[in-house]
């Protein structure tokens, strides 16, 4: 990885103004310059680009940065191919990372192999690209969807002819394993090997670098499967990715929201018509991993689903899977269609305009989980309404705590014809958070929740800091005088209190802010652990991935800009305890941290096991669980 401190330099060195200026042009605006927004369609100039904070701005799509970004988002460049670019331009030299000769030899090998599949992948596109100019009836399959050259061209569509090895013309190694590897060529009877893919319109499916990871094939005519999927590989997983999501980047700014369909051509066609922020799941059901991959990206998303029974069916399998990212901030809604149309077909026939008051109208999740509970519930009995109760409970259960979840117990408790009070007190729910949570929030010593009940708020509605339990079980005495409290010295570069943050969250979080290059150094579990921490902790480690994956690595310098756009800084230093640049923690205090949230995740899930009695398979997780505990208290490292 590249030294934080570099980037910092290069910034310093480098004139964005100059920069942007080689691809757009622009003209002097005061102390700004001003020119037309290279990222999405405009005749007014809205896009400005400022040489005293060395950052670029659009006032009409919103996309912002610094001189990283704007290579990475304009050129597609990578971040590394876009620091070596602009230190090439100012004669600084790249440093090497980092990280230990091991490590880096590991990431080596790792990041090889993907490659390798990945260039493999991206030569058979190349290779269906080149056959679906040689085939005019593919071409007419796709002109009577209504699809145009430029935008088979966007999507990268294909054809794969009929055949049964018809790669061997772009693969002069049929037998090579890779093309086995990558779900390519498939390996029958008698070690006879045959393509995956015959006679049908290719999707190249890339992933939010714009590599390809793998392929979704349709049939032109009548035939099963309609769809056919590549297999799971070592670079692409179902649960995961989302079509069109590289290509949506621009429209999800741009519309503000991510619109989720069922099929490729949905997404394709949508994009013609305008709505270039339509992604897909990959033949399988909408899961937490691709709601938490959307919100890395927008704090909107609305699910398009048929109106007929198994759209329902989907959309309860997609609400299942977002309520427990639905945070006070995000926004889901659920879209239903008339049961003889799809996305594509609605648009064609009625326009995009129609399209777009369908999609304002679309269903919010609160009115659908309250929907999806009543299904078949006669709620003019008492039966009823104590069934609408009971299939409501582990769906509201699943909502994380906030406003959200209690304004839903009142529209849950009238549509019961229940008091609030008294629904609330049989869900209980001022109870005690889960062991994960506790420990997550609080260092450890620290019992929140334990003894006599502690302090109550300050007098600025601020809760009292937590104090070891020894230590307030002996001060504590109700008739106390609260007035009387620790005074925190202030940070006077921000006026707000600074204080050591309160556990491995803050920490964590604080860490990653200041140094955000980090995070690649970071597996995938690692990520998907910060990013499901409660709020508001992991809505800014999603804030801080989509910055990321948008501009890059930078300096705090850069962060702390981009947040201050965001009217996120106020939010981030207050979670953190308090961001500082002269804080140099190394990133051995990261693993340190994630070591000490892995066991709070553990010790939550072995909790939960243990509560149930495990038997059989259960009782092998369990025993696995504690075994994984056991490693990461000797080890002292958050290897797993």
């Amino acid at each position: 990885m590249i030294p934080p401190g570099f980037i910092q330099d290069l910034l310093s060195r480098v004139d964005i103004v100059e920069v942007v200026g080689r691809h757009v042009e622009l003209k002097k605006a005061g102390i700004n310059h001003k020119g037309l927004c290279p990222f999405h369609g405009e005749k007014s100039p809205s896009f400005i680009v400022s040489p005293t904070r060395q950052t670029y701005h659009c006032f009409g799509c919103g996309v912002h940065g610094n001189a990283i970004g704007f290579l990475m988002e304009h050129t597609g460049a990578g971040f590394v191919e876009a620091v070596e670019d602009l230190a090439q331009q100012v004669g600084m030299q790249v440093p090497e990372d980092e990280r230990s000769p091991a490590e880096r030899e590991r990431a080596k090998e790792q990041k090889a192999r993907q490659a390798t599949l990945t260039e493999l992948l991206e030569r058979a596109a190349s290779h269906y690209r080149t056959q679906l100019k040689k085939s005019p009836r593919a071409i007419d399959y796709l002109k009577g969807r209504g699809l145009t050259g430029q935008i088979a061209a966007q999507f990268a569509l294909g054809y794969s002819p009929e055949g049964w090895r018809t790669l061997a013309s772009a693969f002069p190694s049929y037998d090579d394993p890779l093309l086995e590897e990558s779900g390519m060529v498939i390996k029958g009877e008698e070690d006879k090997r045959y393509d995956r893919f015959r006679d049908r319109i290719m999707f190249p499916i890339r992933n939010v670098q714009g590599e390809t990871i793998g392929f979704g094939g349709r049939v032109l005519d009548k035939g099963e499967p309609k769809y056919l999927n590549s297999p799971e590989t070592p670079v692409f997983s179902k649960g995961r990715e989302l079509y069109g999501l590289f290509e949506a980047r621009a429209g999800l700014r741009q519309r503000g929201y991510a619109l989720v369909v069922e099929g490729y051509m949905d997404v394709v066609a949508l994009a013609q018509s305008g709505f270039g922020n339509a992604v897909a799941t990959l033949g399988t059901a909408c899961t937490a991993e691709h709601v938490q991959k959307l919100f890395r990206f927008t704090e909107s998303v609305v699910f398009s689903f048929d109106g007929d029974a198994a759209g329902r069916r989907a959309a309860g399998r997609a609400l299942e899977a977002a309520l427990p990212h639905a945070t006070d901030v995000r926004t889901v809604k659920f879209l239903f269609l008339p049961p003889e149309h799809d996305p594509d077909s609605y648009v064609r026939e009625f326009g995009a305009e129609a399209f777009e008051r369908y999609v304002a109208e679309a269903v919010p999740l609160s009115r659908q989980l309250v929907e999806t509970a009543a299904e078949g519930c006669d709620l003019g009995s008492a039966e009823g309404r104590a069934r609408l109760l009971a299939n409501a409970r582990p769906l509201w259960s699943a909502l994380p705590a906030g406003l959200l979840k209690r304004q839903v117990l009142g529209d849950l408790a009238r549509r019961a014809q229940l008091p609030e009070q008294e629904l609330m007190g049989l869900w209980q729910l001022g109870s005690k958070p889960s062991a994960a949570a506790t420990s997550a929030a609080a260092p450890e010593g620290f019992y929140p929740d334990d003894g006599p009940e502690p302090p109550p708020p300050d007098e600025a509605g601020g809760a009292r800091p937590l104090r070891a339990k020894k230590e307030w079980k002996k001060d504590w005495k109700p008739s106390g005088d609260w007035k009387q409290r620790r005074r925190e010295p202030v940070d006077e570069t921000y006026g707000t209190p600074r204080r050591q943050p309160a556990g491995p969250a803050d920490h964590a979080l604080r860490m990653l802010l200041l140094h955000s290059a980090w995070w690649e150094r970071l597996g995938a579990e690692d990520h998907q652990l910060l990013h499901e921490l409660p709020a508001p902790h992991g809505e800014l480690i999603a804030w801080l991935e989509r910055h990321l994956v948008n501009h890059g690595a930078g300096a705090w310098v850069v962060i702390e800009a981009a947040l201050i756009e965001d009217g996120l800084l106020e939010q981030a230093q207050r979670v953190s305890g308090g961001l500082r640049p002269e804080d140099e923690p190394a990133f051995e205090d990261l693993q340190e941290v994630l070591r000490k949230l892995w066991l709070a995740e553990l010790k939550a899930q072995s909790e939960r096991l243990a509560a149930r009695n495990p038997q059989g398979e259960e009782l092998e997780q369990f025993k696995r669980l504690l075994e994984q505990i056991r490693q990461l208290n000797t080890a002292g490292s958050p290897a797993l």
